[in-house]
């Protein structure tokens, strides 16, 4: 037999749902956007492993998130290139949103004018948008004696992209921007303020020598 419920316990037994269900609200984490990365369904993968820390080490990259999300973000592009190849070639989507994706390739580097089509952006790599990193073409550009060496002059606001400091060593270089990267002028390899360690000694030296023109006198 079933118990008739009064109103006064039905009203507390939603106040206690309602009470519950912040407190998990509260539990859970805040998520402030899509996830900008994705790791590997198969973490110990000999193989991969050895890839993954060959581009490390070889563009000088801070951890393997950075590979994960270079690679999140060709896993779109190329999801996007498949699915307008999948349409007709005369299809109005296809058409517009095809020359805007190439476009936008080109336009940072990463596709070249003879290879302005979709067939070639299923074909692009990791490599291929890695290349075109700040930290990669200060380097390149013979600013910096290693990679390593890259990422600290432009972590430490050494290097300019026109006008613009540019302190993340991930900033995606457009080939228009290639040929204004170069040191800022507030730096001192740019003809600004000595640094902190260089005007340490030139204090030094000189104390020294007014020590030597007290002692000669």
């Amino acid at each position: 037999m079933f118990r008739r419920i009064s109103r006064k316990e039905l009203t507390g037994n939603v106040v206690w749902l309602y009470k519950q269900n912040i407190d998990i609200q509260k539990q859970m984490p805040v998520i402030n956007g899509s996830k900008t990365a994705k790791v590997p369904k198969r973490p110990y993968e000999s193989a991969r492993l050895d890839a993954e820390l060959k581009l490390a080490g070889e563009y000088g990259l801070k951890n393997k998130r950075e590979i994960y999300r270079v690679g999140l973000t060709l896993s779109k592009i190329r999801r996007a290139a498949r699915d307008l190849l999948m349409r007709a070639e005369k299809d109005p989507r296809r058409l517009f949103e095809g020359n805007a994706l190439i476009r936008r390739l080109i336009r940072i580097g990463v596709l070249t004018e003879d290879k302005a089509k979709l067939d070639y952006v299923l074909g692009l790599k990791i490599e291929d948008f890695l290349e075109r990193r700040l930290q990669t073409q200060v380097f390149q550009l013979g600013l910096a004696k290693s990679i390593h060496h890259a990422r600290v002059l432009i972590k430490q606001r050494h290097i300019r992209v026109g006008k613009q400091i540019v302190d993340v060593p991930s900033f995606i270089v457009r080939l228009d921007s290639q040929k204004h990267i170069d040191f800022a002028l507030t730096s001192p390899y740019g003809g600004g303020r000595p640094g902190r360690c260089q005007r340490k000694r030139a204090k030094a030296a000189e104390a020294g020598d007014g020590a030597e023109e007290e002692e000669e006198e």
